[in-house]
């Protein structure tokens, strides 16, 4: 069922590299094209796997003007023909499609003209920086606890920082949670008490266990986490961080924690662990849970109908790859 009051509007410019960030733009879109015309479905596509003739035929008009959604990432990476069409697009968009440009604001010059280009054409521009200082972070959590309904003071922010880490997701869902649980009140007292009955039911509580091949506790600890609310985006991020992690490790032979943390830019702790981790995987097995892992984040960010059953597929996937020759 259409909605004609709402128009959502055809072109969309997100700038920066915050993935949380970007991630909830397109969402936004998303959601309000399908105001629009519930049936809107979603086309995401890395504009480096795309040619022209692709790309033309994507945003080419349907003779019903079914609602669709095109995102094309990292539009940095552009060649000029494929800028051009972009361009040219811009100038006359289609009935019914709202194409969204992901840009991380540097790149090449083709990259660059489609932002000038969307400019101009009067695209909504969303900027979606890289949260790096720490009076940005504490911003970014006293806004969720808001946006979310919730009271808050710097004592509490800075103890949830400090609980979580630097983590958008982590610290988005910890806030949502917090409002949720403590009715909007969230003191320091509340998020040191929340932390210490919720360590274990995070995203990487459930890598830490599907990275081993415990079926079961990864089942479980998922379980938990889906009933908390844990976003499924951070699960799939926590799988395939500990996938990537232990390949590296993996793939740099046996040394000295220390000097692997120096040569791979990790903690010690994290490379400690990760070699613990790595016994038992084969080089074939990383491969196919490597694919496993990036598949999962595709499910989760729109691909997959049920998120839920994509993250349990990707760890029985994973179970099968650790027991790979």
């Amino acid at each position: 069922m259409n909605s004609p009051a709402v128009t959502p509007a055809p072109l969309q410019l997100v700038l920066g590299e915050e993935e949380l960030l970007i991630e909830r733009t397109i969402r936004a879109a998303l959601d309000t094209a399908r105001l629009a015309d519930s049936s809107a479905d979603l086309t995401r596509l890395r504009v480096a796997d795309l040619t022209a003739p692709e790309l033309a035929e994507l945003v080419s008009p349907s003779l019903f003007a079914e609602g669709r959604v095109i995102v094309l990432d990292s539009a940095h990476e552009a060649t000029q023909d494929i800028a051009a069409l972009v361009i040219s697009y811009a100038k006359a968009p289609a009935d019914g499609i709202v194409l969204v440009v992901v840009h991380n604001g540097g790149g090449r010059k083709a990259g660059k003209d489609i932002v000038a280009a969307l400019r101009k054409a009067g695209a909504v521009v969303t900027d979606c920086p890289k949260i790096t200082k720490s009076a940005e972070r504490e911003a970014f959590v006293r806004n969720e606890i808001r946006h979310a309904g919730g009271k808050t003071d710097p004592a509490a922010v800075a103890a949830l920082i400090d609980s979580v880490g630097s983590d958008l997701r982590e610290l988005a869902a910890a806030a949502a949670q917090l409002v949720a649980d403590t009715g909007g009140a969230v003191t320091e007292e509340a998020v040191r008490r929340y932390h210490r009955g919720r360590a274990d039911v995070t995203g990487f509580a459930v890598a830490e266990k599907a990275i081993t091949g415990d079926v079961a506790g990864a089942m479980e600890a998922l379980r938990w986490a889906m009933q908390l609310g844990v976003p499924h985006v951070l699960v799939a991020d926590a799988l395939a961080d500990a996938v990537r992690t232990v390949a590296r490790v993996a793939g740099a032979g046996r040394a000295d924690p220390f000097r692997l943390a120096g040569e791979l830019g990790m903690p010690a702790w994290k490379v400690k662990k990760a070699l613990t981790q790595a016994r038992g995987w084969k080089p074939a097995g990383l491969a196919i849970a490597m694919r496993a892992v990036a598949e999962v984040n595709a499910d989760v960010k729109g691909v997959a109908a049920d998120a839920d059953y994509a993250l349990e597929r990707a760890i029985l996937r994973l179970a099968r790859a650790h027991r790979h020759d």
